[in-house]
């Protein structure tokens, strides 16, 4: 097979992984260091002899075909390394394996792969460059070095507990281990059933639940748990040892003669089958508490764990575990955050005889936290009725405990009938007070919330509107078609920077309107026009209000949207339709938190 064109492989190869183009000659020529290339189907197009040195496959067997065929058995696990390396154009170095015995000669020692994408001037992806070097003690601390570096950026990407637990049990195999669960301790609650409440099992008890699995074998067929299971194991397992002392174990020859495994039949099926045959446990801990533990084991690689492989995983877990805990505090933060929100805003909301009312609201993702949006129907003298959605600055506990205090607020000032921008500027006052108060504590803040009030008066079918800082309603008339609002806007609430103006519209029998918070039509990735032009297609349909509610929310981008989501529709009853009194339905399960 004809060589490919020149590729300059000097560059690539010290960047992944320190060789200097003087070591390596011309870029595809003969050298100590096995070169093996890929295309963009993961097919051999070229290798050099010092691969064949170093792992005995012979170059025919190898050009042409893919990586389970082309590499040695114990490298299998690399072809899912080459393809993330072809998606994302990430080098990955580091991943070591031994080289079984080929047609009955084995040879020696373990080998280090490197992978480097190959890119044509454009930037677009030609293939995979595998870069096999022989490993000395000298270079597996330098790759271990490196692949503690590559954790850090690959392991706790997010703020979710079962993704960084699942990151870390990736990340682990095959650089470490050929098998890998993270198992979590009842010290993170992550909304489930607390395990202490769910009981033994005859000699089993329920310690763990799987967070995070990982195999190199598809499908982890040895796990006997799946992640999300609860886990149960004898009391004398040394999973509850490791979890109960904080110390490591070790057991470079896994026996499954042993009095644990002989009460875990189970387990020692899956070990028996599938060549499980080194074990270590790692505890997880960080700030003084043990979150869970690792289990690492070894089949397809035939070397036993020692004490460097230890110390290896000690460290890669004591990394991951900061990650872990800053996930289970955070998603602790966000449950009493989101219970609190929850608990102040309204269990029903009722239009009385003039509207028909319904309203959805849903929680920021975990990302960015729960945040203040508050709604509330307010019933007023003479059949009137107030609408009001606002939302406070800031996500979290703070948050909903400020948007609580705003709601009372509001609720307190609409009883003494003022009109809306009194109302708002009254509020604003409200806000500043409570800014000044925040300001005496430990936990200094500013406060500043967006707001708007609307009254509609059904003897004249008017509604009188005034907001701070606040996106416009949408109007839907009766013949058809939705308009948003054109309203003066006054600056956000807590600024101190009054006064806020009200505009009237009139709003005939069978018209609807809708508010909600800037989280329905934000976007990242889109302006906020694009987000009210499709609020204003999904009103713009005739049906049920819980229909339309739906056909909204539906369009947003993100079942889990990064900013909490009010939703607020009213319709304006016929006066034949009205009833002489309020006649408010018992609320719905899931009518105010959709899932």
């Amino acid at each position: 097979m004809a060589s490919p064109a020149p590729i300059d492989l000097a560059g690539l190869l010290q960047r992944a992984v320190g060789v200097t183009g003087a070591a390596l000659g011309s870029p595809l020529a003969p050298s100590a260091i096995g070169l093996a290339l890929w295309n963009t189907d993961l097919r051999c197009t070229w290798v050099n002899d010092s691969l064949e040195d170093y792992d005995g496959i012979p170059r025919e067997r190898r050009l042409g075909h893919r990586p389970d065929a082309a590499l040695p058995a114990g490298a299998g696990a690399l072809e899912a390394v080459m393809r993330q390396v072809l998606a994302t154009g990430t080098p990955v170095s580091g991943r070591e394996y031994l080289v079984p015995a080929v047609d009955g000669v084995r040879r020696d020692g373990a080998l280090s792969a490197c992978c480097i994408r190959l890119e044509d001037a454009e930037g677009r992806p030609m293939g995979v460059c595998l870069v096999v070097l022989r490993i000395t003690g000298e270079h597996r601390a330098g790759d271990r070095l490196a692949l503690l570096g590559e954790a850090g950026a690959r392991i706790g990407t997010t703020l979710d507990v079962m993704r960084t637990a699942q990151e870390l049990a990736a990340f682990s195999v095959p650089c470490l281990a050929d098998f890998v669960t993270v198992d979590l301790a009842d010290t993170l609650r992550l909304g489930e059933e607390p395990l202490s409440r769910l009981g033994p099992d005859g000699d089993y008890v329920p310690v763990f639940r799987r967070a995070g699995l990982s195999s190199v074998h598809e499908g982890a067929p040895e796990a006997v748990s799946q992640v999300g299971d609860v886990v149960y194991v004898p009391s004398s397992s040394p999973l509850t040892r490791v979890l109960s002392s904080g110390r490591s174990l070790l057991e470079p020859v896994l026996d499954t003669a042993s009095p644990w495994l002989s009460r875990d039949p189970a387990r020692a099926r899956k070990i028996d089958r599938f060549g499980l045959h080194s074990l270590m446990i790692v505890p997880i801990r960080a700030r003084g508490v043990v979150l869970g533990v690792v289990l690492l084991l070894r089949s397809d690689d035939p070397r036993p764990f020692d004490e460097e492989d230890l110390l290896f995983a000690e460290e890669l877990v004591a990394r991951a575990a900061l990650s872990l805990d800053n996930a289970r505090r955070y998603t602790h933060e966000r449950a009493t955050a989101l219970a609190l929100q929850r608990g102040l805003l309204p269990r029903r909301v009722c239009g009385g005889p003039s509207l028909d009312v319904v309203s959805r609201f849903l929680p920021a993702d975990l990302e960015d936290g729960v945040g203040g949006d508050w709604y509330d129907v307010i019933p007023l003298p003479r059949d009137r009725v107030a609408l009001v959605v606002g939302d406070v600055v800031g996500h979290g506990i703070d948050a909903a405990a400020t948007m609580g205090r705003l709601r009372t607020a509001v609720r307190t000032l609409a009883d003494l009938d003022l009109a809306p921008e009194q109302l708002l500027a009254h509020l604003d006052q409200t806000i500043i007070r409570l800014a000044e108060e925040e300001s005496e504590g430990p936990h200094a803040s500013s406060v500043s919330a967006s707001c708007l009030y609307a009254v509609y008066d059904p003897a004249g079918r008017r509604c009188t509107i005034a907001r701070a800082g606040h996106p416009p309603p949408a109007v839907r008339h009766p013949e058809g078609g939705v308009t948003f609002l054109d309203l003066p806007n006054g600056t956000p609430l807590g600024l101190g920077m009054p006064p806020y103006q009200a505009a009237e519209v009139e709003l005939p029998e069978g018209s609807l309107i809708a508010l909600y918070t800037d989280g329905l039509i934000e976007d990242r990735r889109h302006d906020v026009d694009t987000g009210m032009e499709r609020v204003r297609r999904a009103l713009d349909r005739p049906g049920r209000l819980d229909d339309l509610c739906a056909a909204v929310l539906g369009t947003l981008p993100s079942a889990t949207p990064p900013d909490d989501v009010t939703l607020l529709i009213a319709r304006t009853r016929a006066a034949s339709s009205a009833p002489s009194r309020a006649r408010c339905p018992a609320p719905r399960p899931g009518n105010r938190f959709p899932r």
